[in-house]
């Protein structure tokens, strides 16, 4: 410390103004060395210089009140910059770490249940957010899909505040999203979409093997139009992959396909044409027993038959494997994988009558899954599209009858009634407004206004709800190019 011509002192550049008054005041005196290293060291963490504060540092009074008004603002400021700090400060203290609810997920496949638990939900906050999400490459590496999550995060606090709700409700609420938001684990374990929803001790997800855009809906239920999808597609098939060393059968949707382990699958036709041993016991067959009614054993009696006959005993040990442990109770269609002059031989065979006239010719005993499931996906494709076309004629046919409509007026409140029988919704389309069951008084704004919800997401839980066929169609499919067309069971 030095002192100027007038004798008055100065305290040293780039330590806290007030150095040397302690001593007046006695502190300095009752301070002991470590406390005096301590301050030393906290100079120099916050400077950069003689003169200057490192970046970004808030210079703070150790004798400073932390309840004063000026501490609040700082802690607010951090909320702009950095949602999760606030929370973390106030619920997260050490002598009483906060209790936030773990985040619980949601089956893929969704069952109606599943969808009206969801879509029936009632809360004065419920939070839904939609993002698409990756299963692998550069976005995982550099965590581009948790730094969008708290991007939603944060548009989802705001519009809480600027809903009038108090900041001491909004942390806690979002406190779990902020946990999830820091999970590496969860997300380097993602499909292509991502669902999360959020109320008063509720909060659930759902990983989806489809791409939606983000999302952001604050209301007093949950938004579940873009898991329609999930629900309404028809695209479930089994697909038979049989070569002469195995034979495979696999469970696919619109979504992606997963093998069926089958209990007593024979491995290949020299499973079934020769004498072994297996499991410990001597196999053997007399004869086909026809598909489900004999037991499940393979093996052949004396002599060789020619190959032909291998293959058709090979396919009637298959098939009636199957029978018995699966298909007797199916109504799935069936697609075969298999070489040429294979497929002939099984489609003879089989006691199953849902194999489809179409089939993967070729040798598929190594194609990966993945590319197995995109060619029998594009085979099956004017399978599923019959449905909706079926529909769509229905649609047509009944257009003069007074059973159809693609006025949102007379449509809603029907899906509520449980009149409606098809329901076909533009995909992405909102319509904002509010229906009071009860008085039969439908409510629509051109834009969302205070206590409005997206009817059409509101209809379509409904005729789910109610039983009803729903199709989610892009814009030039929609009848008369609406937004909501349904027809009518009365």
């Amino acid at each position: 410390m030095g002192k100027d011509r007038e004798g008055t002192f100065h305290p040293k550049k780039g330590k806290p103004s007030g150095s040397g008054r302690e001593s007046k005041l006695g502190l300095r005196d009752n301070m002991d060395p470590a406390a005096l290293e301590r301050d030393e060291e906290i100079t120099e963490k916050y400077t950069s210089g003689e003169d200057e504060l490192a970046p970004n540092v808030h210079m703070r009074h150790v004798n400073r009140n932390t309840a004063k008004g000026d501490e609040e603002e700082h802690l607010a400021n951090s909320l702009r910059e950095e949602p999760d700090v606030l929370s973390r400060k106030r619920y997260n203290a050490p002598d009483k770490p906060a209790e936030t609810r773990q985040a619980e997920p949601v089956n893929q496949r969704l069952t109606r249940e599943d969808f009206r638990a969801l879509a029936t939900h009632r809360a004065d906050n419920c939070i839904t957010l939609y993002m698409p999400a990756h299963k692998y490459g550069v976005e995982v590496n550099e965590r581009q899909d948790p730094i969008l999550f708290k991007h939603l995060l944060q548009q989802a606090q705001q519009q809480l505040l600027q809903k009038g709700v108090p900041r001491e409700q909004v942390e806690p609420l979002l406190a779990a999203g902020f946990d999830m938001q820091r999970d590496d684990a969860f997300w380097r374990k993602q499909q292509k979409g991502l669902g999360v929803f959020i109320a008063q001790d509720y909060f659930k997800y759902i990983q989806l093997p489809y791409s939606v855009d983000q999302q952001c809906y604050v209301n007093h239920s949950f938004y579940t139009s873009p898991l329609l999808p999930l629900l309404t597609s028809r695209e479930h098939f089994y697909l038979l992959v049989i070569s002469k060393r195995k034979a495979t059968l696999y469970e696919a949707d619109a979504f992606g396909m997963q093998e069926v382990p089958i209990e007593g699958m024979p491995r290949g036709i020299d499973d079934v044409v020769h004498f072994e041993e297996k499991d410990g016991q001597q196999l053997f067959r007399t004869g086909s027993s026809g598909a489900g009614q004999g037991a499940n054993y393979h093996g052949t009696g004396s002599g060789r038959p020619d190959d032909k006959a291998n293959i058709s005993m090979y396919m009637d040990e298959v098939d009636e494997t199957l029978w018995k442990e699966l298909l007797s109770t199916q109504h799935v269609p069936l697609m075969l994988a298999a070489v040429e002059y294979m497929i002939p031989i099984f489609r003879k065979r089989t006691n199953y009558r849902h194999v489809v006239d179409d089939a993967l010719t070729g040798n598929f005993e190594h194609e990966n899954i993945n590319a197995l499931y995109e060619k029998a996906r594009e085979k099956m494709k004017p399978y599923f599209e019959e449905e909706r076309r079926q529909a769509l004629e229905q649609y047509g046919n009944n257009s003069g009858n007074g059973l159809t409509s693609t006025m949102p007026d007379d449509i809603i409140p029907a899906c509520y009634y449980s009149r409606v029988d098809t329901l076909f919704i533009r995909k992405d389309a909102q319509l904002w407004g509010n229906f009071n069951e009860q008085d039969n008084k439908l409510v629509l704004h051109s834009s969302q206004q205070a206590g409005d919800e997206c009817m059409i997401n509101a209809a379509a839980a409904k005729a789910i709800e109610t039983g009803a066929a729903v199709f989610m169609l892009d814009k030039s499919q929609m009848p008369a190019g609406s937004v909501m067309a349904a027809r009518m069971r009365y």
